[in-house]
């Protein structure tokens, strides 16, 4: 049976998220940072359903040893009981290639220690801008030199992020004036997966805002629109990421209330 807080915004009762964004030194490479406290305290465990998305995450969970996520193609889970917290930093699309010092792919789907990479292998819990402090102090001690196509790997997925025309690498390919080929290497070098993937990956948020808003959706209008064959296609790329159908994962959403006034 589905756990009846994993719908209807029902988890916000027991957890927190809150980000923060990086100094201007460190903008260059991490896009944010993330903190997730929760109590769980005389509850069963959550099971909280993670979705990817093209970034590598450094993460400290309360006192255990920090870890380096490599970029995931699917959806995964992790199990939250008790009470407890992690602080997670998001490295742009190509922002982590100059820390790791070789192709991304090579860490595609895996979990490094951080100390394979990092001087600190664990964090001491404090206030979330103490915790800001210190990751944003531990980068600062091993930040490699401006790669500029790092940044400019973070600027194409930015532009699929924000023009969702983009529906195929050969589009991306001609609003970059790159070939199909290079695009590929340079994503597999910085990013860890493909373009089409990540293409699918923001397209697949058209859905999301949708859901979010509680509207009826045509979804073979949507399907044809995102650039898919058919809406069984759609809803096929829709499971692998997010490990539902749409309209199973929709019931995750609060309520939408509607004034009477139309307003």
């Amino acid at each position: 049976m589905r756990d009846e807080r994993e719908v209807d915004g029902a988890w916000a009762s027991f957890q927190t998220h809150t980000t923060a964004v990086p100094s201007p030194d460190l903008a260059p490479f991490v896009a944010r940072y993330w903190i997730v406290r929760w109590d769980l305290r005389g509850q069963e465990p959550y099971r909280q359903l993670v979705t990817p998305y093209p970034q590598v995450h450094l993460s400290f969970v309360d006192d255990q040893p920090g870890r380096v996520h490599g970029v995931v193609r699917g959806h995964g889970f992790r199990t939250l009981a008790g009470a407890g917290r992690v602080i997670g930093a998001a490295f742009r699309p190509g922002g982590f290639r100059p820390f790791l010092g070789r192709s991304v792919s090579t860490i595609t789907g895996r979990v490094l220690a951080a100390n394979e990479l990092f001087d600190v292998a664990c964090l001491q819990n404090g206030l979330d801008q103490d915790l800001v402090r210190s990751v944003e102090a531990l980068l600062r001690r091993h930040r490699p030199e401006p790669d500029p196509t790092a940044d400019r790997v973070a600027g194409i997925v930015a532009l699929v992020e924000a023009e969702p025309g983009i529906t195929s690498v050969e589009a991306l390919a001609g609003r970059t004036g790159l070939g199909v080929r290079t695009l590929q290497r340079l994503f597999a070098e910085y990013v860890g997966v493909s373009p089409k993937w990540v293409i699918r990956r923001y397209r697949l948020n058209g859905v999301t805002q949708r859901l979010a808003a509680g509207r009826d959706v045509d979804w073979a209008a949507v399907a044809a629109e995102l650039g898919y064959a058919d809406q069984a296609h759609l809803s096929r790329d829709f499971r692998g990421i997010f490990g539902e159908s749409p309209t199973h994962y929709a019931r995750r959403y609060p309520p939408v209330t509607v004034s009477p006034h139309g307003v």
